[in-house]
């Protein structure tokens, strides 16, 4: 497997909208960089967040998730309780092509505050907004700027193709847009 570069990237992007929008090269002015390095791509987060609360008393369960456990918020600057987390997505919405597998990292900048960005990789084959969980794990309230960098995506080419795609088992986030809680 090979990680490919800001090359690559740039001509899946403009050529195949492998990511849109497309960001050519760092920006910074002010503000958590985003857009193409070279060997990933700096991807924001936008303005739609679900921040966890358990006013309601739910239980937190994978299999039946209870929507009520989070607050929705509309904002530029979304603020994370101590030791919680919030769901957000990505401005950028991806296809990832069939011989591409992609995984996340998250971006120094927050992890040096405490704030951990996760994603699942991003399989071959499989198209739409990433969805971002932020987990705060100080004690104090935490910052998520919106339209500004959340995390890198790096791209690596499988040895060859796969048998069965995330498109061709017809995947359960498959196409999603927005925030997606999750699904069973």
């Amino acid at each position: 497997m090979a990680i490919l570069s800001d090359k690559w990237i740039r001509d899946k992007a403009l050529n195949n909208k492998m990511i849109e929008p497309f960001v050519e090269g760092q920006k910074r002015d002010g503000c958590i960089s985003y857009g193409l390095s070279s060997y990933g791509y700096d991807a924001r987060v936008a303005e739609d967040f679900k921040i966890f609360t358990n006013v309601d008393n739910a239980i937190v369960d994978p299999k039946d998730f209870a929507a009520n456990s989070f607050v929705d918020r509309s904002t530029d600057c979304c603020i994370i309780p101590p030791n919680s987390f919030a769901l957000a997505r990505t401005v950028e919405y991806f296809r990832v092509p069939e011989d591409v597998l992609v995984i996340c990292l998250g971006k120094s900048t927050y992890a040096r505050c405490g704030i951990i960005v996760n994603v699942t990789p991003l399989e071959p084959g499989w198209e739409g907004h990433v969805t971002l969980e932020f987990s705060n794990t100080t004690p104090l309230p935490a910052k998520i700027y919106a339209n500004e960098g959340a995390c890198q995506f790096l791209f690596l080419q499988g040895n060859e193709p796969c048998e069965t795609t995330y498109a061709d088992r017809a995947g359960k986030y498959m196409g999603q847009r927005g925030v997606t809680l999750p699904k069973l």
